[in-house]
């Protein structure tokens, strides 16, 4: 059988092939939000419907110090889209990582009350929703709220404004852009325990009358990717009457090292090893072809229940801008994503997308 990695489909614009299934977006930086790099531009130009700030939308980049906002960076991304004719995706506004220490603090370095952390939430997401109103298709308002057995994560936000600190997030978010859709968003929501915890989330803002549209599942797997258990989940959040995102999607070749907690704990940091680093200068073939049949075999099944998937984002333009290079060991060398470091389209994306456009017509 003929590799999939080996196949010769000719280009296609990747948003146009899956146009009609799901919307096809990218998580950008800022130097390509900045447009220096006319390679970078007429790839995301060309291959995306959606774009994703992948840091210069969440708070310590917007607002890190108390009151003096940011907007520069964001507001370039905000043009590139409008320009493009794409979507924009906010992420994130409450997380309980990439935010400044003030937040959580009152003055004299305290734990802030819940009293000045809610005002803090308002001020915050008041600020940004606000600027951006009309202009981002929606929002992910809480990312990372749960362990990976389904409970509540104990961050600062829990901490200080119990299980109540989500349902402000919606309910401000909603106020301030009532036609911005709303996601919780999360990873391993391949796993029950998880998948079950983000539905009680968005069940139980529902039961209050708080505005929730989705659920965001991050797609950072390994090349054995939990298809089975992927596709259970989606499906059991459709019939949950919530839209399903795949929302950072990368596949890493390299392996995940046995002492930490696979997911995307970002706060996990280890010494580098050679041994969880096998590929530093170049992918050899045979993972070639193991990373393309993975993604592969994950699409098909996306495709198959299209009808339930309103978006797919990767989570990084090429190889060489991925986060996996450097997590959960700084030096690491990955080939996550679906365009190299030469700015070309791998060969089995392209076939798997002249496949969804056959689909289609």
């Amino acid at each position: 059988m003929k590799s999939l990695s080996q196949t010769n489909q000719a280009p296609i614009q990747l948003k146009n092939a899956f146009a009609g299934a799901f919307d096809f977006g990218v998580a950008i930086n800022r130097q390509q939000a900045s447009e220096s790099d006319s390679g970078a531009a007429k790839l995301i130009n060309e291959h995306f419907a959606v774009l994703t700030a992948e840091n210069d939308m969440k708070w310590e980049s917007i607002q890190p110090i108390e009151g003096q906002f940011i907007f520069e960076h964001a507001d370039k991304l905000i043009e590139i889209a409008q320009k493009n004719g794409q979507k924009v995706i906010g992420h994130a506004l409450i997380w309980h990582e990439q935010v400044p220490n003030w937040v959580f603090e009152d003055e004299k370095g305290n734990p802030a009350s819940s009293e000045l952390l809610l005002a803090r939430m308002r001020a915050h997401i008041s600020a940004i929703v606000g600027r951006y109103k009309g202009k981002i298709h929606g929002w992910d308002v809480v990312n990372e709220a749960l362990n990976d057995d389904g409970t509540p994560r104990d961050t600062k936000w829990r901490q200080i404004l119990g299980d109540k600190y989500i349902e402000y997030a919606f309910n401000i978010a909603h106020e301030i852009d009532p036609d911005a859709k709303l996601y919780y968003n999360d990873y391993s929501l391949f796993k029950p325990t998880k998948r079950e915890g983000a539905i009680k989330i968005a069940n139980r803002l529902r039961n209050q009358g708080i505005k929730i549209d989705g659920i965001g599942a991050q797609g950072h797997y390994l090349i054995d990717v939990p298809i089975d258990e992927l596709e259970a989940s989606i499906i059991a959040i459709a019939d949950n009457e919530l839209d399903v995102m795949i929302t950072e999607l990368d596949i890493s070749v390299l392996k995940f090292p046995e002492f930490a907690m696979f997911g995307a704990d970002v706060s996990q940091s280890f010494a580098l090893q050679s041994e969880y680093n096998p590929f530093p200068s170049e992918l050899d073939e045979h993972m070639k072809v193991n990373q393309a049949n993975a993604y592969t075999a994950l699409f098909e099944m996306l495709l198959k229940h299209q009808e339930k998937i309103s978006r797919v984002t990767m989570w990084g333009l090429t190889d060489g801008d991925s986060w996996k290079n450097n997590w959960p060991m700084k030096g690491r060398t990955d080939y996550a994503l679906i365009i190299d470091r030469n700015n070309q389209v791998k060969p089995f994306m392209y076939d798997i997308a002249h496949r969804a456009r056959l689909a289609k017509d």
